[in-house]
């Protein structure tokens, strides 16, 4: 029988912007996020801290914004991805209880979120948005 997974909360949301100013200004002038991590500018991502979680700013004319295509339109979408915190379980619990109901699984890797640094992957529900799923810290 493999391992149930269960979320936990929202670990982040990664929005992609061609303002990041007005983004910053909405986000932490208005909303009073606090700025908790900004990477470097031509990688291109500002964190801001909402309560237990993160809302990633990410310009489209940054490193990592040129990977998620042309500008949002009515048309398209601004959201890059969200996260999930998810129940500590095996990553080989994990991989076999998605793959077990047909979800396609990425590759493991280090990632920081609302928590810090840990472990995550990438999936796609059915309508094509990204899913990325982080074990919650102990």
């Amino acid at each position: 029988m493999t391992e149930k997974i269960r979320v936990q909360g929202i670990d982040h949301i990664v929005l992609r912007t061609t303002d990041l100013a007005a983004m910053l200004a909405f986000y932490r002038d208005i909303l009073g996020c606090e700025l908790e991590r900004q990477l470097p500018d031509q990688v291109g991502l500002v964190q801001l801290r909402a309560g237990a979680a993160l809302i990633d700013l990410v310009p489209l004319d940054s490193e990592l914004g040129r990977l998620g295509g042309g500008p949002p339109t009515q048309g398209s979408h601004n959201v890059d991805h969200f996260c999930l915190r998810i129940n500590a379980m095996t990553e080989t619990a994990l991989r076999q209880a998605l793959e077990a109901r047909g979800v396609e699984v990425g590759e493991f890797s280090e990632r920081y979120g609302a928590q810090g640094f840990g472990r995550s992957l990438y999936i796609q529900d059915p309508q094509g948005n990204v899913v990325e799923l982080k074990f919650a810290l102990e």
